[in-house]
């Protein structure tokens, strides 16, 4: 039994209900200037938020550099930080274009899931984060989805090297807590059973949007003690607006049958005169498996429309509704 529902971990690491996701602040999609992205991480820091996730992928290392100068000085008792191996940055000036969606130059990243890689991707955030140790580490964007037809060499290597090399990361205090960060749910359950995770970072999945499919992790999580951090509560962008659905979708632009899904959700939560970027934070945190809702975040407004939404009451009968709507599945659990 999870006696603490924002603990990760066996030391353990807490975290606060809501994250703030370091993604948009390494300029995904579009840049931010660094006086935007610290003001977005100050804010953050004065409205109770206590966890930052970031990568060296967010910017090719631009997010990990921002969130470090935004933390530094401050208590180490005070915040959390997890970030993501996987990946090793490296220059290149012959790129000029954007590279990975992120709006940056003369960068690249290349996967390496090796345990060499896994130690100098580490070394390297610790320097770009200002920080001594990493409270959560994960291995980031193992999976079909990524690697296609060399799904079976990586998860060997991930299983062989990558995970080992954390693991001894974590038994030596420099990591507090090891997990994946994916955007699918296979992959982790053919890892959950092969090797001694703490933790699991799902971007996209158990959402407002969907969760059929998650049902089965959550509860082998669950019966594992291994805690889940819910990444991108709105569905990249398709669930953050008050007025509709937006125009994106697992980073793409959304396909109609997802699009008309989307819009009865908002027809759901507007007869119940509700916010569904609230209804989306707060979902995700009712499964006793699910330690954090994690919300990629850019400027200091949309740090305070999250933390408004998160803090906001919803009525108990809209839960009803979505689901009497088969918007919600059978298996997910209603917050109460």
């Amino acid at each position: 039994m999870i006696r603490d529902p924002h603990a990760v971990g066996r030391r353990p690491v807490r975290v606060s209900p809501l994250g703030f996701g370091g993604a948009p602040i390494g300029n995904l999609y579009a840049p931010v200037s660094e006086e935007d992205a610290q003001s977005a991480l100050h804010e953050a820091l004065e409205r109770g938020i206590r966890y930052f996730d970031t990568a060296p992928f967010y910017g090719h290392g631009l997010s990990e550099r921002r969130m470090g100068r935004a933390l530094a000085g401050r208590a180490r008792a005070s915040f959390a930080v997890s970030t993501k191996v996987g990946r090793l940055i490296s220059d290149d000036h012959s790129r000029r274009e954007m590279p990975d969606g992120f709006a940056v130059e003369g960068t690249r990243a290349t996967f390496d899931y090796s345990r060499d890689g896994v130690r100098r991707s580490f070394a390297a955030s610790l320097e770009r984060l200002r920080i001594d140790r990493v409270d959560i580490l994960y291995l980031h964007d193992i999976g079909r989805q990524t690697h296609g037809e060399r799904h079976p060499e990586v998860l060997r290597m991930a299983l062989d090297e990558a995970l080992p090399s954390m693991a001894s990361l974590r038994d030596s205090g420099a990591v507090g807590a090891i997990g994946i960060g994916v955007n699918e749910e296979d992959v982790c359950l053919e890892v959950l059973p092969r090797f001694d995770l703490d933790c699991i970072m799902l971007a996209g999945r158990y959402t407002l949007l969907e969760q059929d499919r998650s049902h089965e992790l959550l509860r082998e999580a669950l019966a594992r003690g291994v805690r889940v951090l819910v990444a991108g509560p709105y569905n990249s962008g398709l669930l953050a607006s008050p007025s509709g659905p937006g125009d994106t979708y697992n980073y793409a632009p959304v396909d109609a049958v997802t699009r008309k899904r989307a819009r009865r959700i908002y027809e759901e939560c507007a007869a119940e005169r509700v916010d569904v970027g609230a209804a989306a934070l707060q979902f995700p945190l009712a499964h006793p498996a699910v330690a954090g809702v994690v919300a990629g975040l850019r400027s200091a407004a949309e740090v305070m429309s999250a933390v408004e939404r998160m803090e906001t009451p919803l009525p108990p009968a809209l839960w009803k509704r979505l689901r009497s709507a088969d918007l919600i599945g059978e298996h997910a659990v209603l917050p109460t």
